[in-house]
């Protein structure tokens, strides 16, 4: 069993949103650990909620983050989703400020914080390199550096972007890993970004809408293998 909290790079992210649910969230989650074990690349799964507990327990190298959490606390409270439940149904970590369930500074600062206090890793998305640089001073363990304007138009960033992002998080704090999201279409989009220097990437829609979803997911998760590999050559 390889199953923590925060994955290591570098690593990919899978995100089926709300395009599946049931038993079709299930086939992509082990799709993904199939994926996972043959390349031995670490996948992070962010599971819709009412599907965490049967993906992680019929997981055991994904790293299971839930999509969202709230603040609330164990008492008193309904329809909000409670940290601790999110843990006890085998959640590890979860995500945070995604362009669809944005949150304010502060929020997001109690967020990370409750989040660690009840020891779940939270990767949290950022919109510009401004806000990056801004979330960096949070200390999350991974910031998301996604324009959501490219989200889900299998546009990717420019390699600029990518290095500029990573150079913006770690002049705060050089632990916090850096994830170039949106617009990853294909294998190779996966292969030029980790080849050059990005410390993970994922996808969403382009997996979930694909006639072989575990086609492209071994096609994306053996591209990161393949990028990693070529550079750590050419590094020698």
């Amino acid at each position: 069993m390889k199953r923590k909290n925060v994955p290591e790079q570098p690593f990919f992210e899978i995100g089926p949103k709300s395009y599946l649910y049931g038993d079709d969230v299930l086939e992509l989650a082990l799709a993904a650990e199939r994926a996972s074990e043959k390349y031995d690349v670490d996948i992070v799964f962010t599971t819709p909620y009412t599907d965490i507990r049967r993906v992680a327990e019929a997981t055991e190298r994904l790293f299971v983050y839930a999509p969202h959490m709230d603040l609330l606390e164990p008492g008193r409270g309904l329809a909000e989703i409670l940290p601790e439940a999110v843990k006890a149904a085998g959640a590890v970590g979860v995500m945070l400020n995604h362009c669809e369930k944005p949150l304010t500074l502060s929020t997001l600062e109690k967020s990370i914080r409750r989040a660690h206090g009840i020891g779940l890793a939270a990767i949290v998305c950022a919109d510009t390199i401004a806000e990056a640089r801004a979330i960096a001073c949070l200390n999350p363990d991974i910031i998301v550096a996604e324009p959501s304007e490219l989200i889900g138009t299998g546009q990717t960033k420019n390699m600029d972007y990518v290095k500029a992002s990573i150079e913006a998080v770690h002049s705060i704090n050089p632990e916090i890993l850096v994830l170039q999201g949106a617009g990853i279409s294909s294998g190779e989009d996966v292969y030029q970004l980790i080849y050059h220097g990005a410390q993970a990437t994922g996808a969403s829609s382009s997996i979930v809408k694909a006639k072989d979803k575990e086609g492209i997911i071994d096609e994306m998760i053996g591209a990161v293998q393949r990028a990693a590999d070529d550079r750590k050559r050419k590094a020698l």
